[in-house]
């Protein structure tokens, strides 16, 4: 980290040098700081700024940590014309997200209840490494999810058409094209729609703990000691394999037509070519399954509840606030040194966060800006925020979405060795419920950065704005 050069209390800049066509920034606080030499994240941030067409600054949140090519907590934008797709600038897990929903519930409500309603959940909502679900597709209803996105889950009974005007890009990208995706792609995920899947996905019974700005919350309609429903999921084994047989185009593309990348995972290829337009639309379909399979989440989420509290939908009163995307490549029109550009935004473990007065966020949110979702992992709190004009100006609109890993999961798993972390976490006040006892090793609270500490460099550096804090009750993992 010797060349980085320290900006201000939140701020790590890296001046372009070698073949860096912009500089590199850093959001951590000096805490934070010390825990970039533990992996390769930073010299990612600083590969990143080699790729053609990026503009700006090669970006990273304080979540960062090393991943695939990029870092995850990474963001870089490339210009729409001249400038490169990367499927490391993405991720595996296509639009890996997260969706919130309040209820009419108060704490003191179900607090007797809670074991049943996470037995409930953990019976209801399926979950685990390459489980299925009951939501079997044939190859043609599969390519509707797949351009249809949340919309074709509510056609089919699951929730109502009002909550899509909530979901980031109501719930599905225009430029989604099913038959760029691959049979194998398809082939993973016809029977995995409304599965939770395993890592650090999980759907989460919590409370609103605090409100730290009344104005923003109550626009969302938070309020104190509110039961609250986080659900944690992505795209499954289709959004994978999308990922994988890109990389794969990208690579055999990169070496008909040399780069001289500083890293073979940055493999990519320009926008305009043949790969660049067949991955940008293959992502866009992995990410409205991705929506689709949030919002069948959700309702399984809200016929659960119902059930065990045995509560008629309208006493339940779930809403969902909103529908966040984490791992996804966007075009959008930021301004860039003073001229508004088009772009191809690349977020990768990052949440967009616009400011007040977006047209692209709900009506219902534009005084305020739009929500920000910063989960926590079992036994940690979870964050909402709200997006800021200067997330505008500065990060192409986006700021951290979560704690970001600080142990491997081998790590993790060596230091659970002799614990039992369920019932740890039950004496902290969390109920867990896992498919497998590994995952609660590999996901315990210590396998990553302090959430609190992340959310206020993101706050202090005016990327998104702190609106409440989330505790969790009740959580169930695959």
């Amino acid at each position: 980290m010797s060349d980085w050069i320290r900006l201000d209390e939140f701020r790590l800049r890296l001046p372009k040098q070698g073949g860096m066509r912009v500089e590199g920034r850093i959001y951590v606080d000096e805490r934070l700081e010390r825990e970039l030499g533990k992996d390769e994240a930073a010299a990612q941030v600083r590969n990143v700024a080699h790729l053609p067409g990026i503009v700006g600054a090669s970006l990273a949140m304080p979540d960062i940590h090393w991943g695939y090519g990029f870092p995850i907590g990474g963001v870089a934008a490339f210009d729409f014309d001249a400038g490169v797709v990367s499927p490391g600038g993405v991720g595996y897990d296509i639009n890996c997200g997260v969706r919130l929903a309040v209820t009419a519930l108060d704490r003191r409500e179900i607090e007797a209840e809670l074991p049943t309603l996470v037995d409930a959940f953990y019976a209801g909502i399926p979950a685990g490494v390459g489980r299925g679900g009951d939501v079997a597709l044939g190859p043609k209803e599969l390519k509707r999810v797949l351009r249809d996105g949340a919309a074709w889950a509510v056609r089919a009974g699951w929730g109502e058409a009002d909550e899509l005007a909530y979901l980031e890009d109501g719930g599905a990208i225009d430029d989604a094209d099913p038959d760029t995706v691959s049979d194998k792609a398809l082939e993973r995920g016809k029977d995995q729609l409304g599965t939770l899947g395993s890592g650090n996905h999980f759907a989460e019974i919590g409370y609103v703990e605090e409100i730290f700005d009344a104005v923003a919350a109550d626009a969302f309609g938070l309020r104190p000691g509110q039961i609250t429903v986080l659900i944690h999921s992505g795209s499954r084994g289709l959004g994978y394999q999308v990922c994988d047989d890109f990389l794969a185009a990208m690579a055999r593309h990169v070496r008909q037509h040399p780069l001289h990348l500083p890293d073979r995972q940055l493999a990519c290829a320009p926008r305009a070519s043949a790969p660049g337009r067949e991955y940008l639309a293959a992502m866009a379909a992995a990410a409205n399954y991705a929506f689709a399979n949030r919002q069948i989440l959700m309702a399984r989420a809200a016929r659960i509840l119902s059930a065990a509290l045995r509560l008629a939908p309208r006493e339940l009163g779930l809403r969902t606030v909103y529908d966040v995307a984490h791992n996804i490549a966007k075009i959008e029109t930021h301004e860039v040194e003073g001229v508004r550009r088009k772009l191809v935004v690349h977020r990768k473990g990052a949440t967009r966060a616009f400011g007040p007065g977006s047209p692209d966020i709900p009506a219902r949110y534009r005084e305020v800006g739009q929500p920000v979702l910063v989960p926590g992992d079992m036994g940690s709190e979870s964050y909402v925020l709200v997006g800021t004009e200067q997330a505008g100006r500065e990060t192409f609109g986006s700021t951290c979405h979560g704690a970001g890993r600080l142990l491997s999961r081998h790590a993790a798993m060596k230091q659970a060795r002799g614990r039992v972390i369920d019932e740890e976490l039950r004496r902290s006040g969390v109920l867990v419920r896992a498919r497998q006892r590994g995952t609660l090793a590999e996901e315990m609270p210590e396998a990553y950065k302090n959430v609190a500490a992340v959310v206020e460099v993101v706050h202090g550096a005016g990327l998104a704005r702190k609106v409440a804090r989330l505790r969790p009750l009740a959580v169930i993992k695959g």
